[in-house]
């Protein structure tokens, strides 16, 4: 049986997964106003992934027998300043997913939860995937600044991401 305590954090996670499918698809729908197709289409892709996120959540505490408590999501920005600054915020935000999966964790292990631990440790995965292709991506947009030539590259590579 699952606590209270991690019962009530796993699904503040769900609320943080949504979110990020939220924000994810507002930086689609911007690049997509901006031109931007393949940014649009990764962040697209990057919104489907983070909502499976929220539901493998959402099944593990049925699994466990606890209550899933549906929250209001935030809203997104509309805009973005630059194809930079989204990546910047991708980067960012998912740091920020990191170390809330890690408290999960942190709580897992204070309370002998082992099923959690377990549960948890796809999501550190996850998590290593998610940071490591936010920091590339970044470093390439960071690479070509403001050059169209560049950017129409990165663009091209982004929108030619294969689904997990």
């Amino acid at each position: 049986m699952i606590s209270k305590a991690m019962c009530k954090m796993i699904n503040e996670q769900i609320n943080r997964e949504l979110y990020s499918a939220y924000l994810y698809q507002a930086m689609g729908s911007h690049s997509s106003h901006e031109g931007l197709n393949g940014f649009a289409a990764w962040f697209g892709q990057q919104a489907r992934e983070e909502a499976g996120h929220a539901f493998k959540f959402y099944h593990y505490l049925l699994e466990q027998g606890a209550r899933v408590e549906w929250k209001a999501i935030d809203a997104p920005p509309v805009s973005f300043k630059s194809p930079l600054a989204m990546f910047e915020e991708v980067l960012k935000h998912e740091q920020f997913i990191t170390k809330s999966i890690h408290d999960l964790a942190e709580l897992a292990l204070k309370e002998k939860d082992f099923a959690t631990q377990i549960a948890l440790q796809w999501f550190i995965s996850e998590q290593v995937e998610e940071e490591a292709a936010a920091q590339g991506t970044l470093a390439k947009v960071r690479m070509v600044g403001t050059d169209s030539r560049g950017l129409y590259m990165v663009d091209k590579e982004l929108g030619a991401r294969q689904a997990k």
